[in-house]
């Protein structure tokens, strides 16, 4: 079995085509979404967060919606740039999300990605500190939030709170157990991955990774994943850890489907993002008995336990769930995901 979710970006624009042309269409199709899913028999349903961007940029109110209206699929994000995050205020954000779904938040935390405006965690008051970079700082604010989601007390109490405390130390409030082993980082390059291993997180690799072969993005991929699960191996974390991989999938079924993704070339890409040498990994697109035997090859998805579906928002949630049905229905059978 290989759970398999959606990963929507959220975004909205006045084109002719979209039907999301604004913030509040994407927040309540997203909720639509979600439950669209559930039913169909999916396991999760993720949110990309992009700031200054007409993206999703403050997850906790659509997953708390999500987990609500909900009652089994899980409900994350791939990912928070942690550059732009208080950790402490986050903590109590994903804390009480978490409760309303009932423990089933899944929280992919990162670095972050190329932004939309220049070095915008500074408007957010944030900075590097001496001698460190904007990436050493995000991987510092998720250190913080590691520790604290783990629900020990390190606040000393007010002798005289206007509510009464319960003895010793105080911790963040409200604490939801078990949210700690359901924290996910979203690495694009090996040694990130490794890095995550060694602090007790789920590993989240997406469409695009650091070309550090040469080789094809599954395959480099894969070699990431080998290392991560080797790494935490070597650490000696008492549990299992989980791995996701996002795939742009569309089985071909009807003319919709041809006319939106039937003309694409299915290759990889290399390039430049970010000032890193990335590879850009290629979207499949086929008739579904070809579809199958393109995905057999994929050595990425076979070393991952999660599938991310990455669907195109802005063509509506009836679409979108056609294009999750699809998968469920016609691939992950053959392929031995469900």
């Amino acid at each position: 079995m290989k759970k398999i979710g959606f990963l929507s970006f959220g975004h909205w624009s006045q084109a002719p085509y979209s039907a999301t042309r604004s913030a509040s269409d994407v927040l309540l199709q997203s909720i639509d979404l979600a439950v669209a899913a559930e039913e169909l028999g999916a396991d999760g349903a993720y949110f990309r967060v992009h700031h200054f961007a007409r993206q999703l940029g403050s997850p906790f109110p659509l997953l708390a919606a999500v987990g609500a209206k909900t009652s089994r699929i899980e409900i994350g994000t791939g990912v928070i740039d942690m550059r732009y995050e208080n950790p402490l205020y986050m903590i109590e954000d994903a804390g009480a999300a978490d409760l309303i779904s009932g423990g089933r938040l899944q929280l992919g935390i990162s670095r972050g990605s190329p932004e939309q405006v220049i070095d915008g965690w500074r408007h957010f008051g944030y900075a590097p500190a001496e001698g460190q970079s904007d990436a050493d700082m995000g991987r510092r604010h998720a250190e913080v939030f590691l520790r604290l989601l783990n629900g020990e007390g390190f606040a000393k109490p007010n002798p005289n709170p206007m509510f009464p405390n319960p003895p010793g130390l105080l911790r963040l409030e409200p604490h939801s157990d078990g949210l700690r082993d359901r924290i996910w980082w979203g690495s694009a390059s090996n040694a990130t991955a490794i890095w995550a291993a060694q602090m007790g997180m789920n590993l989240q690799s997406s469409t695009l990774k650091a070309d550090e072969t040469g080789e094809p993005f599954h395959v480099q991929q894969a070699q990431q994943i080998r290392a991560y699960k080797a790494a935490w191996k070597e650490a000696g974390h008492a549990r299992e850890p989980r791995v996701s991989v996002s795939r742009s999938i569309f089985a071909l079924m009807n003319q919709d489907d041809h006319d939106y993704f039937g003309r694409g070339d299915g290759k990889d890409q290399f390039g430049v993002i970010d000032n890193m040498q990335a590879v850009f990994g290629r979207s499949y697109a086929a008739e579904p008995e070809l579809l199958i035997e393109q995905l057999k090859a994929d050595q990425a998805i076979a070393e991952a336990d999660t599938l991310l579906l990455t669907v195109p928002n802005q063509l509506g949630v009836a679409y979108n769930a056609h294009v999750i049905e699809s998968i469920l229905t016609h691939i992950a059978p053959a392929l031995g995901w469900r």
